[in-house]
């Protein structure tokens, strides 16, 4: 059981680390939607753990309908490419909509008369006149649900064959520690980079760069998609 746990937390670690889709969504949205540290904490466990459960039941799905790790991994791939074309389409999506919303908050000079003659001009955003509306729009936000939902369908290949290993032998004990341990090592390596790089990116000035921030994010997930599709990652 040493061996196979070590194995499940070495996997964990680095198939997170290398993996920027299990991350950089989750850095990209907490900064463009000032989530707090807590906010994106939950979404980040929320999403590490639907994306570690999926492939829990497929594996569990494969040892129980008698179906060879082969099979499994090869459904495994599908969802991978499922997982990706919905990372590239929300992406370009939300990257157009970030666009467009940096254009319409451009800001912009007004002159005014007082009486006397005398006049002056000042700059603003309607973003800033219009923080309501936004505050009205956050509170139905389905943006972190969008997140989890890909990520339940985004696949862990790496876990197959760990999970269905133990299972094939009917060691539920095994099964369950080593499944624990890679859920757990998956989920810290994701706080820690996500929580420590928006902690790093919170202390440094954006200035201008702040309002094209939803662009970026979007920018950031359509990457993320790209990188599973084509680069396998």
């Amino acid at each position: 059981m040493d061996i196979l746990v070590a194995t499940a937390a070495t996997v964990a670690f680095l198939h997170t680390l290398f993996g920027p889709d299990h991350y950089l969504p989750f850095i990209a949205m907490g900064k463009a939607r000032r989530w707090s540290m807590m906010k994106t904490s939950l979404i980040t466990i929320l999403g590490g753990t639907g994306h570690v459960l999926g492939s829990v039941v497929l594996g569990m799905i494969g040892v129980v309908a008698g179906i060879g790790i082969q099979k499994v991994t090869q459904v495994e791939s599908v969802r991978g490419s499922l997982a990706g074309w919905l990372f590239i389409a929300f992406g370009l999506v939300y990257m157009v909509w970030g666009i467009r919303r940096a254009w319409m908050n451009k800001p912009h000079t007004h002159l005014h008369s007082h009486a006397g003659g005398l006049q002056h001009e000042h700059s603003h955003t309607h973003h800033d006149n219009h923080a309501h509306v936004h505050d009205r729009e956050e509170k139905k936000n389905i943006t972190p649900w969008i997140l989890f939902t890909i990520f339940v369908l985004g696949p862990c290949e790496p876990l197959i064959p760990i999970v269905m290993y133990p299972a094939a032998r009917g060691d539920y004990s095994e099964l369950f520690i080593t499944v624990l341990i890679f859920a757990v090592v998956t989920i810290l390596t994701m706080l820690a980079l996500v929580l420590g790089t928006l902690f790093g990116l919170n202390l440094m000035p954006l200035g201008k760069m702040e309002r094209y921030m939803h662009a970026l994010a979007g920018g950031t997930i359509l990457f993320s998609g790209m990188s599973i599709v084509f680069l396998g990652w």
